[in-house]
């Protein structure tokens, strides 16, 4: 039975998505079908339940690597940079996939009804790796089934994410789920990562970031860090270089400009930082991209 709901659901992503990645009608609802490996691609996680189905994707957060085949998923919890790419996909087997953005809203209303909601597992890595439950499939592949019938979805689809999370939050990742909405440490990280989202381009000084979010500067180190993997300073480095290349390869900015306007004080050091990141200067990623 659990064999037949899966190929169900492996055929359900297939007819929808002809594409390495398509965003469906349903707003927080992206399907993957990917014939190929990919290269490693940086990109920013915002909280999101994603299911491998086929195939094999590799996520790096910092240093920290996380694997996920097929019939596992993958929970973040905050905003996260990170490099991923599809490490197993052919042809006759493409990588296949499904991403569901998890609303803070709709986690803490459903998490708030349960009668034994779960106690948040603290002090964890804000993205983990579990497998797929059973329970979760007949959910999803109704989910699916909306996309044929999008005059239903505006009501059915809002109430099926709602069971979706339910289950995630009965099952083996329910403490990491619940921690989006009842840890109060992964709240003031959470804080600390929109502000320096918004303020990348600021100077950064620890102690007011610490202050702002209500804690210690040992203690923001600390949690970020768990939370991350990485420092509050690395994570504005990310963000102001992803910001970066994507108004250096939009070409409505020079590469000096770019790098004043994300907060480098010279064009110089920003060069630098940028080899030193994605391993060329921004003048070699224009002509890559051309």
């Amino acid at each position: 039975m659990l064999a037949d709901n899966l190929s169900s659901l492996h055929r359900l992503v297939l007819r929808h998505c002809n594409q390495t990645r398509f965003a469906t009608s349903l707003p927080n609802l992206t399907l993957f079908n990917c014939p190929n490996p990919t290269q490693p691609v940086r990109s920013l996680y915002d909280p999101r339940f994603c299911v491998v189905l086929q195939g094999r994707k590799r996520v790096l957060l910092g240093r920290t690597v996380h694997d996920a085949g097929a019939s596992q998923c993958l929970i973040a919890t905050t905003d996260l940079p990170v490099t991923a790419h599809v490490t197993e996909a052919s042809p006759d087997k493409p990588h296949l996939a499904l991403n569901l953005t998890l609303d803070r809203l709709r986690v803490t209303e459903v998490w708030s009804t349960m009668p034994s909601p779960p106690t948040p597992k603290v002090g964890v890595c804000g993205l983990s790796v579990g497998a797929l439950e059973e329970a979760l499939i007949d959910p999803i592949t109704r989910l699916l089934d909306i996309l044929d019938r999008p005059e239903d979805a505006i009501v059915l689809a809002p109430m099926i994410e709602r069971e979706i999370i339910y289950r995630l939050l009965q099952g083996a990742l329910g403490p990491i789920v619940s921690a989006l909405v009842n840890d109060p440490g992964l709240k003031q990280i959470d804080h600390a990562i929109r502000w320096l989202r918004d303020n990348y381009h600021q100077a950064l000084h620890i102690d007011e970031l610490a202050s702002l979010v209500g804690m210690s500067v040992t203690s923001l180190h600390r949690h970020f860090k768990a939370v991350t993997a990485m420092t509050p300073l690395e994570y504005r480095r990310e963000i102001r270089m992803e910001e970066a290349r994507r108004r250096i390869l939009s070409g409505v900015m020079r590469v000096a400009d770019a790098g004043i306007e994300v907060g480098y004080d010279s064009a110089s050091q920003f060069s630098r930082e940028y080899r030193r990141h994605f391993g060329r200067n921004p003048s070699e990623e224009i002509v890559r991209q051309q």
